[in-house]
């Protein structure tokens, strides 16, 4: 494949996506998924982006797999696959931009919350993590949103960095390999996906290192903040792509 405007794009995307995910350990997905659909178009991003993910997700675990809160993990990847088909049943109803609204504003007032006030809401212990890794599941099957609920979970448990970027490792590559492989089984593999895949792992490997690197030197009584943030961007994000969505849909 030459160098094209199209390929330095999609280098550019995954650089910045692939650095998020492997310093804060989530985001990527959501920053990466709607950039790339406007570059590629939404069957070619979507297994990419997913082959990307199970890739960053791999290759911290193998590195940090001792920092993984097993209990918590399991917990939410089980209940997870038991949300997924009642996400995937609500995916039918008419509702589908009001309840993507209603998640931002859940992301965006939580972690407005806890920026504001920190430490008075927690998790004590692993118990709570079946009822946000059902949640997940629901928004995962019906939106493709599994990632803030169990990011609100690692948040309220107060996980120091390191086991906060691990575990949700732990959670996401079980969950996303089963993603993948769906997509090769519904025929998503073609020869243009691993192609840009391809290209883009020495920048996806690189820019794991380049995550790593900042994540390390992230001071741990700033951590939280940055994760708050984040999820306000996504949140905010998430309003300004479904009322642009609901725009075109009326015009």
């Amino acid at each position: 494949m030459v160098l094209t405007t199209e390929v330095g794009w999609i280098l550019m995307i995954v650089l910045f996506s692939t650095f998020v995910r492997s310093a804060f350990g989530f985001g990527d997905a959501l920053i990466a998924m709607p950039l790339l659909t406007l570059v590629v178009g939404l069957k070619t991003a979507t297994p990419v982006v997913a082959l990307i993910a199970s890739t960053i997700s791999l290759t911290i675990l193998v590195r940090h797999w001792r920092d993984v809160q097993v209990g918590s993990a399991w917990r939410l990847i089980v209940s997870t696959f038991i949300g997924i088909p009642v996400g995937l049943w609500l995916l039918k109803g008419a509702y589908e931009e009001t309840l993507k609204l209603v998640l931002a504003g859940v992301i965006i007032g939580f972690s407005s919350y806890q920026l504001i006030k920190p430490h008075i809401l927690k998790l004590r212990t692993e118990k709570s993590a079946t009822l946000f890794g059902l949640i997940a599941g629901v928004l995962g099957g019906a939106y493709n949103t599994n990632g803030p609920a169990v990011v609100i979970y690692g948040s309220l448990r107060e996980w120091p960095p390191e086991t906060f970027r691990a575990t949700l490792q732990g959670y996401f590559f079980p969950t996303g390999l089963m993603i993948t492989l769906g997509h090769g089984f519904a025929g998503l593999w073609t020869r243009t996906v691993w192609s840009h895949y391809l290209l883009a792992l020495p920048v996806v490997l690189a820019s794991i290192w380049i995550g790593g690197f900042v994540h390390r030197r992230i001071p741990k009584g700033k951590f939280d903040g940055f994760i708050h943030i984040l999820l306000i961007l996504i949140g905010a994000f998430l309003v300004f792509n479904t009322i642009r969505a609901m725009t075109a849909a009326g015009s």
